[in-house]
C-alpha cells in the first residue's frame, strides 16, 4: 500500500503548527501579522492542492507573495489616480 497524502488544508495547518515556536518568540503585534500571513495562504488552498509540492512551504510562501503583490498593485494604482487628480487640480 502507498502512503496516504494529507489534504492540503491539513498540510497548511501542520506547517503553521511547526512554526508556532517561532511565532511565540515574536512580539504580540508581530504574532498577529504572522497569523495574517497564514490567513493569506489559506486563500489559495485550491492552488496548493494542484501544486502538490513535496515542500508545502513553497506553495504557502508563493500564496502570501501573490496576495502582497495584489495589494501592492492596488496601492500603485491608487497612487497614480491620486497623482492624476492632483495634476488636474493644479492645471
Amino acid at each position: 500500500m502507498g502512503r496516504t497524502v494529507l489534504p492540503y488544508r491539513q498540510v497548511l495547518e501542520r506547517e503553521y503548527n511547526e512554526w508556532k515556536k517561532f511565532r511565540r518568540g515574536l512580539r504580540k503585534e508581530d504574532q498577529k501579522a504572522f497569523d495574517r500571513l497564514f490567513d493569506l495562504a489559506r486563500l489559495h488552498v485550491q492552488a496548493g492542492v494542484y501544486a502538490s509540492s513535496p515542500w508545502p512551504l513553497e506553495a504557502i510562501l508563493i500564496s502570501i507573495l501573490l496576495e502582497h503583490h495584489k495589494a501592492l498593485e492596488e496601492l500603485r494604482a491608487k497612487c497614480k489616480r491620486m497623482e492624476a487628480a492632483d495634476r488636474e487640480k493644479g492645471e
